[in-house]
């Protein structure tokens, strides 16, 4: 059975297993839902790992949460991105798109064995953002103050028009 990624996991999404269980063919009382459970809860203690280490994956990279809204004239994404230097964000806009990149390093204050919590996420980061409509971007604009980023960028405006004059290049006498 293929390992849910954890949005399929937190969603419950991406399950076959249930869903067959589920169709309306199925009579409730057979083993297969106690194996499917047992095998989910099987892979849920196998992730696990107590000390933090895990050996064989290479470090994932966290997704920025992001507050995305629109003006009259614009659109305005902001993100909290403390602990990050405005010269170490990556910002990279197309007229649909919107890519974020960055790298929060943490200072290592204290072994690993003497946390209580760890809940503040280190390492890099990236979200990537799909516009609702197409903006400017050549006018966009990006400020970062306090650890929140706030990036604005003027929409397109498809209703402006202009007249234009057609120039003939023929000889005149």
């Amino acid at each position: 059975m293929k390992r849910p990624t954890f949005l399929e996991r937190l969603t419950g999404s991406g399950s076959d297993d249930y869903d067959r269980i589920l169709d309306e063919d199925h009579t409730f009382g057979d083993d297969d839902l106690s194996e499917t459970l047992q095998q989910d809860q099987e892979d849920e203690y196998n992730e696990w790992e107590p000390d933090g280490s895990s050996e064989d994956q290479e470090p994932q990279e966290g997704e920025l949460p992001v507050d995305m809204f629109q003006t009259d004239d614009s659109i305005v994404i902001r993100a909290l991105v403390a602990g990050v230097l405005p010269t170490d964000l990556d910002i990279a806009i197309t007229r649909d798109m919107v890519t974020i990149r960055g790298v929060r390093e943490e200072m290592q204050e204290a072994h690993d064995s003497n946390y209580y919590h760890r809940e503040l996420f280190w390492g890099s980061f990236s979200r990537t953002i799909l516009l609702p409509e197409e903006v400017i971007i050549d006018e966009a604009d990006a400020q970062e103050k306090h650890g929140l980023l706030e990036i604005r960028l003027p929409k397109l405006d498809k209703n402006r028009s202009t007249q234009l004059r057609v120039k003939s290049h023929t000889n005149q006498k």
